[in-house]
């Protein structure tokens, strides 16, 4: 088996694991991972047929996958970076954005059609959006992480996806704009990102799967203690014995 066979194994492996992951964990459909399941089922998706394990009879269909996986990426990422919002606000912020991004895109596919040259406009300030965000948040989830010990698993996401962007935007300069002649070794470092970035976000969703178990068990105490205690005064919420703890668990530290 060639080098490039070899890594385009390996990277299609660790794709599945996230996807597998946010199914086995019931995440895939729990507020935006469903944007970050459709995001991984799409990349499966084109590395199963880039890499012919799934067999698709012409060169052309095999481009338009590509084509229109780049189109959806940058809307999903966005998408699901809604999880990381911090107010209200932001994160109707972000939608009107994804949506303008979409329009965006609606727009240059209208002008220059399907096409490569679509891609090569549409990526530029996508990618550049997605890094700004990212590199945002990633400061604050780890700042997060390290003094309070907190929300671990989406720094570690976090942290998976500013990666991964980083070097996909070095891809897309190579690929896009230098045009270089070495395909094959623009694919064997796509590859290399795909392996380094799946793995740590399958270890950040397995930390998040506890933190929103965590989150539905105190959800749940609180309720419990509402049933209870009913609204007799401040007390109940505030200093019971669960009710601190349940009203702290959202502020900022915990986001």
């Amino acid at each position: 088996m060639s080098l490039f066979n070899t890594m385009g194994l390996l990277s299609t492996i660790a794709l599945f694991l996230p996807v597998i992951m946010l199914l086995v964990f019931r995440l895939a459909w729990y507020k935006s991972f469903p944007a970050l399941f459709i995001y991984y089922v799409i990349v499966l998706s084109y590395n199963l047929v880039n890499l012919r394990y799934i067999s698709i009879d012409t060169a052309t269909a095999a481009s338009y996958l590509k084509i229109a996986n780049h189109l959806l990426e940058v809307p999903l990422i966005l998408l699901f970076f809604t999880y990381f919002s911090k107010t209200a606000t932001f994160r109707k912020n972000l939608l009107i954005t994804t949506l303008a991004f979409v329009v965006f895109e609606i727009t240059i596919v209208a002008v220059y059609g399907f096409t490569p040259g679509a891609i090569t406009i549409i990526l530029a300030p996508g990618l550049l959006m997605v890094l700004t965000l990212l590199s945002m948040s990633f400061l604050h989830q780890v700042k997060i992480a390290v003094i309070h010990h907190k929300a671990i698993g989406k720094a570690i996401m976090i942290a998976s996806l500013l990666f991964a962007y980083a070097g996909y935007s070095f891809v897309y300069v190579v690929d896009y704009l230098v045009e270089t002649p070495y395909k094959t070794d623009v694919y064997l470092i796509y590859f290399l990102i795909i392996i380094f970035t799946s793995i740590p976000m399958s270890v950040g969703i397995y930390f998040e799967r506890r933190r929103v178990r965590q989150l539905s068990e105190l959800q749940t105490t609180r309720e419990e203690l509402k049933k209870i205690y009913g609204n007799e005064g401040p007390d109940t919420s505030t200093t019971g014995p669960f009710g601190r703890v349940a009203l702290n668990y959202d502020n900022d530290q915990w986001n």
